[in-house]
């Protein structure tokens, strides 16, 4: 926002509200937040859901529908032997019934199942990782959300302890040590979305733009989490990687 002009507390003020992940949790904190009368609400994730009410809604995307089927092709193609992909999924996010149907749209067409494992809110993701325990999978695919995201260390970890190779929807996942990740760069879109906010302050009507989207996404692959669960990643996907970390 900076670069457009705008600094916090002489021309801008940014008020922050969080809430548990809960989307109830979420309704009191976007009634504080609307009544101090804002110009712009940035919302994600299950902040979505507790905006509904709200008109005019303009919006980025991750694409993350539109690139399920991608995912699962690229987990197939370093696990050449899944037959049962497990779909880790939190019911609070409002895309995530979607993106677990065209993965398993995509895991019918690559002759696989998808068993899916689902969770409400961070209170319930213990238990859903012991049902993942439990499913015995052959791998994990992960939908990118705040829940996971916030707990990215201790999926990861989980993975590893089950030897559960894994695929995830942002490049931060395989930092904290999943195995692959292949979606939108999260960086370039926000830095995106201050353009998109500073085109809303700057007086164009929200219902007239058009919902943004991504224009570059990456694959990442962690070889240190491949050589400890035995994958060998093709050396075709080492070459589409944008970044590998060693």
């Amino acid at each position: 926002m900076r670069q457009h002009g705008y600094v916090e507390g002489q021309n801008v003020a940014i008020v922050s509200r969080f809430g548990t992940g809960d989307p109830a949790s979420l309704v009191g904190k976007v009634e504080e937040v609307t009544q101090a009368k804002p110009a712009l609400i940035v919302a994600r994730g299950t902040a979505v859901r507790a905006l509904r009410a709200e008109r005019q809604l303009p919006g980025t995307t991750f694409m993350s529908l539109e690139v399920a089927a991608k995912r699962v092709d690229l987990l197939k193609q370093a696990v050449p032997k899944l037959r049962n992909l497990i779909a880790l999924s939190n019911l609070d996010h409002p895309g995530e019934p979607a993106e677990r149907q065209a993965t398993a749209a995509a895991a019918t067409a690559l002759g696989m199942m998808m068993t899916p494992v689902l969770f409400t809110g961070a209170r319930e993701l213990d238990t859903a990782l012991a049902a993942v325990r439990g499913a015995r999978g052959d791998a994990m695919i992960v939908f990118p959300e705040g829940v996971t995201m916030g707990n990215r260390v201790k999926v990861a970890q989980f993975a590893a302890e089950q030897r559960l190779p894994t695929m995830f929807g942002w490049s931060e996942y395989c930092e904290a040590g999943g195995l692959m990740s292949y979606g939108a760069n999260q960086r370039e879109a926000y830095v995106h979305l201050a353009t998109y906010a500073d085109r809303v302050l700057r007086g164009s009507k929200p219902a007239d733009l058009p919902i943004e989207r991504p224009t570059r996404f990456e694959l990442v692959l962690n070889l240190k989490t491949a050589r400890a669960l035995a994958v060998q990643i093709p050396q075709t996907l080492a070459l589409a990687a944008a970044r590998v970390i060693e």
